[in-house]
């Protein structure tokens, strides 16, 4: 599914322009369509995949909220027989099958039509839209592909955990937006890890590739920051225009999913931020490294100038039978061993001269 998707994330808009408004077609390499299907009340919940949309009329006629997930975008007819059932508006199925449509909020009559995104941290960031048509007797959910993080609505629904077999369509979708927002946090505590392994790395050892894994992160952040600042944007709007679809106990819920959107826009500006200091920790840990190197040569470099130049000047060689001035030390019986000791005495001499100084400090270079 990853490379499915790298095929067209970059396409603003599958269909080509001048197309209908309201046309149905499928995402390239969408996956298969199926359809599940759960229908509750206080009394009970009956849960099956299904295929045949009969099955949904009967259990309408029998439990009060029904919910139908569709998961998938392959096949455009499933998807355009579902609007059909449940009335939704064409360019409401339009929105489902673009998968680059942002978080938003619409009306449609009485009924309302969620669009969020969820995300899942596995080798990088993946996210998938998840689009939810609420009524007052059913719920819709269109799933772009295999990322799931309703299951715990469902469980709830299953053991009639809290509130949710007791209420509504509108409990339900809140429910849903609820575990979408819930997603974000583990992908956060994760991204946490990753940066302080990151941190340490950078001040340990310096590498190049990280250079190139602080511009991948900073580009997963800014598609996070987008999808949590229309989601905030959607649900701002929602508070704000009174909907009968939902009830006044309902919309304090609503509240909360707010909240946690604002921590999660709190988190990532943070850990965007933390990006830019990262980056800084690196130029200077890669400055401070080679400042080590350059120490250690010059260190080195101080050390062998001099007997270089003790090494040089006796190496010109005058004829000492010309004038007693020729560097006598040449035919001297200890002359050789005078050169090393003065070549060695002077080298000590400077070596103790840094330390005296303490300009010598640690000379230990980190290996590659």
């Amino acid at each position: 599914m990853s490379k499915s998707r790298k095929r067209y994330s970059r396409k603003i808009k599958h269909t080509p322009p001048g197309t209908s408004p309201g046309t149905i077609v499928s995402p390239p390499g969408a996956c298969p369509t199926f359809i599940d299907l759960i229908a509750y009340g206080p009394e009970g919940v009956y849960e099956k995949r299904i295929d045949d949309w009969s099955e949904v009329h009967q259990a309408m006629q029998k439990y009060p909220v029904v919910w139908v997930n569709i998961e998938g975008l392959g096949n455009s007819e499933l998807v355009t027989q579902a609007g059909d059932i449940f009335g939704i508006h064409r360019l409401a199925l339009e929105d489902v099958m673009n998968i680059q449509e942002r978080s938003k909020l619409e009306q449609y009559g009485e009924n309302s039509f969620f669009v969020v995104h969820m995300a899942e941290m596995k080798e990088s960031l993946e996210t998938e839209k998840l689009s939810i048509y609420t009524s007052k007797k059913f719920v819709v959910t269109f799933q772009d592909g295999p990322i799931d993080v309703m299951n715990p609505v469902r469980e709830r629904i299953r053991k009639g955990n809290g509130l949710i077999r007791k209420m509504g369509t509108d409990y339900l979708t809140y429910a849903v937006v609820d575990a979408v927002i819930d997603s974000y946090f583990p992908v956060l505590e994760a991204y946490g890890d990753l940066l302080d392994k990151l941190e340490e790395g950078i001040i340990e050892k310096p590498e190049r590739q990280m250079v190139a894994q602080i511009h991948s992160l900073k580009k997963e952040f800014f598609s996070l920051k987008r999808m949590a600042w229309s989601l905030r944007d959607a649900i701002s709007a929602f508070l704000r225009d009174a909907s009968p679809l939902y009830s006044p106990e309902t919309r304090i819920y609503f509240r909360d999913c707010y909240d946690h959107t604002i921590t999660v826009l709190d988190f990532v500006e943070t850990y965007r931020e933390f990006l830019s200091d990262l980056m800084d920790i690196y130029l200077s840990s890669l400055s401070n490294r080679t400042n080590e190197v350059m120490k250690v040569m010059a260190i080195f470099t101080s050390l062998f100038v001099p007997p270089t130049l003790i090494a040089g000047i006796y190496g010109m060689n005058f004829h000492t039978q010309l004038s007693p001035y020729n560097m006598p030390e040449l035919t001297w019986y200890f002359g050789y061993p005078y050169a090393l000791g003065l070549m060695l005495a002077v080298s000590l001499s400077i070596l103790g001269l840094l330390y005296w100084k303490g300009w010598l400090g640690s000379l230990k270079i980190r290996s590659k």
